[in-house]
Order: structure tokens, then C-alpha cells, then sequence
């Protein structure tokens, strides 16, 4: 073959081969940029949905951030969304602290073609595309059947949770329609917490006198409380008394492995930021007409309304393989 031959054999097979080269590295480009808007990322839960956010960003090979206040603090959430959006982010998933408060800014990133999508809590009245997380109603009518269980059908109970945000707001209602069938379980008071567990820690200690619980058992509808509930019934050596929590903070796991919680509804946060990466990532190479649709309304929606991740009940007889699989899949 000349060498005239040869080169012009060169060229058809590079033509060939660098086309299928570059589309191994997909569709995506440098300018892409995801974010998730936390409530407080110090705590344990939010930082399994870092984990699996971050672990849709590495399979996407896009870029991510997990951001948000260090304490429950809905208007430094709502100042973070306003820093987000100065960054022209390529989407944004956000559990709102405040829904009410956020609703303006997910409007606003709407607005901008911004997909945005709630995890774990809701803004419904806003025009986020849908939601993605737990179906808290059936997760509270789950705790609430353990708990109507373990009362042997009577008694009081004492309930921690956050009235401001819509998820925890659910689960009181499971709670209250499971016990509706059971008259002899009264709720004898509704705790405010205001996502300081300090407050929990003080409630149980003002509820707890000699070793005497004055209520017969504890609800937690969020993570933070249950450690607290946990820790001064041991403290305080009281035994006999109800406990079920929300989610899996360690020293909840610490109290069904020592019997003083009775089981805790654990959520799926990892998944929750897994799932909602890849369906922002998916909205934005595949953009609907219009990002400001009536999407629950239209049978023909290309968007879901309501991405149940479920949840999973955790007691004694499963908390140490969850432990294990908790660590392996953080580790990633």
C-alpha cells in the first residue's frame, strides 16, 4: 500500500473511531451543577442524603453541592435558596424547613427554568415540579400501630415533632387516626420541639420525676428528639415505658439495642437524593415545554406528582443488620 494510500486509511478510521470515543463521556457538560438545600446538613439524616446524592453526581460525572444552615433555621434556608440561585444552578432539590416561606423562592427558580424538585418535606402550594420521599401519613399510622400495640391498647402518650412542617404534620395524623379505634390511648400533650433537641431533653426530664415517667409512653415524629427521650429515660433508670421514633439518629439505634425504644420508622434519604439527582438531571437534558405546568392536574404528565421512596420499620429483631448496611452504603 503507498503511503498516500495509508494516510488517507488513517483519517477514515480516525472519522470512524473518535466519534464513538466522544460519546463515552455522555451528554453532559461542565456547566451543569446540582444542589441539595438541606434543612440542618449536620445531622445524621442529611447526611445519608448527601451520601446518595453524591453518589448519582459520580455516576452522572456532574458536579454537586450539599448545602444548607447548621441548626433548624428556616430563614438562613431560605437566604441559602437565594445564594443558590445566584450560582445559575442546573437544578435543586430542597426539603423546605418552611413552606410557606420557600414557596416565593421555588416559584422564583421555576421562573428561570430552573427545575426543582421537594424531598422528605413538602411545599405543595408552590410550583415545585413534585415531591420525592415518605408517605408520612402511612408512616405514622405504621408507628402508631406499634405503639397501640405496645400500650396493650390504653394509656398516654406525650408527642415531639415541629407543627411548621407539613411531613411531621402528617404522621400526627396517622397517629391520631390509628388511635381514634383505640379510646383508651390518649395523647396527653404535643411538644413543640422547634428542632432543638434540648427541648425534648427538657420536656422528658419535666415529665419524668423519681424514676416515674408521668405519661405511659413517647412519640417522636422527627430524628432529633428520640436520642434525648432515649437518653434521660436510662439516665434515669425508667423502665416500662413506650417508645417509638423517627428515623435513625445512633442513639435511637442505641435504644432498641437496649430495649428502651421500642421500634423507629426509618426513612430513605439516601434514596430520596439518589432518585431526585437522576430525575433532575434527566429533566434538564430532556426539558418539558414549559417547567410551570399544571402537572398534578394532567393525565398526560410527563412528571409524576409524588415519588414514594417508603420506609422500613426497625425493632430489635432487625437493628444491627441496618446498622451495617447504614455503614457500608455512607462509605461509598
Amino acid at each position: 500500500m503507498s503511503r498516500s494510500m495509508k494516510s488517507l486509511s488513517f483519517l477514515l478510521l480516525a472519522a470512524l473511531v473518535l466519534p464513538l470515543l466522544n460519546c463515552g463521556g455522555g451528554p453532559h457538560g461542565v456547566e451543569e451543577k446540582y444542589f441539595l438545600i438541606a434543612i440542618n446538613i449536620k445531622v445524621p439524616y442529611w447526611q445519608a442524603a448527601a451520601a446518595g446524592f453524591r453518589q448519582a453526581a459520580t455516576q452522572l460525572q456532574v458536579k454537586w453541592s450539599f448545602v444548607g444552615p447548621v441548626t433548624y433555621d428556616p430563614k438562613a434556608q431560605h437566604e441559602e435558596f437565594q445564594n443558590v440561585l445566584k450560582q445559575q444552578p442546573t437544578g435543586i432539590l430542597i426539603s423546605p424547613a418552611d413552606a410557606e416561606l420557600m414557596k416565593p423562592d421555588i416559584d422564583a427558580a421555576i421562573a428561570q427554568g430552573i427545575p426543582v424538585i421537594t424531598i422528605d418535606s413538602d411545599a405543595p402550594a408552590s410550583k415545585r415540579l413534585f415531591f420525592i420521599g415518605t408517605d408520612n401519613y402511612a408512616a405514622g399510622v405504621m408507628g402508631a400501630r406499634v405503639a397501640a400495640k405496645q400500650l396493650q391498647g390504653k394509656g398516654s402518650v406525650a408527642v415531639f415533632t415541629m407543627p411548621g412542617q407539613l411531613n411531621l404534620s402528617e404522621r400526627l395524623r396517622g397517629y391520631r387516626d390509628v388511635f381514634a379505634s383505640h379510646p383508651q390511648i390518649r395523647i396527653a400533650e404535643v411538644v413543640d420541639v422547634k428542632g432543638d433537641p434540648r427541648i425534648a431533653f427538657d420536656k422528658v426530664m419535666a415529665l419524668t420525676e423519681k424514676g416515674q415517667s408521668k405519661v405511659d409512653g413517647f412519640i417522636c415524629l422527627e430524628a432529633t428528639a428520640c436520642e434525648e427521650v432515649a437518653e434521660v429515660l436510662d439516665r434515669n433508670k425508667v423502665t416500662g415505658k413506650v417508645v417509638v421514633a423517627m428515623d435513625t439518629h445512633q442513639g435511637t439505634l442505641e435504644g432498641i439495642q437496649k430495649g428502651i425504644v421500642a421500634a423507629t420508622i426509618a426513612q430513605k434519604p439516601f434514596t430520596m437524593a439518589f432518585v431526585g439527582l437522576k430525575m433532575l438531571d434527566d429533566l434538564y437534558h430532556h426539558k418539558p415545554a414549559s417547567l410551570d405546568g399544571r402537572w398534578a392536574q394532567d393525565p398526560f404528565s410527563p412528571i409524576p406528582s409524588f415519588v414514594d421512596t417508603g420506609a422500613i420499620l426497625i425493632d430489635k429483631s432487625n437493628v444491627s443488620s441496618f446498622v451495617q448496611a447504614s455503614t457500608t452504603a455512607t462509605k461509598k
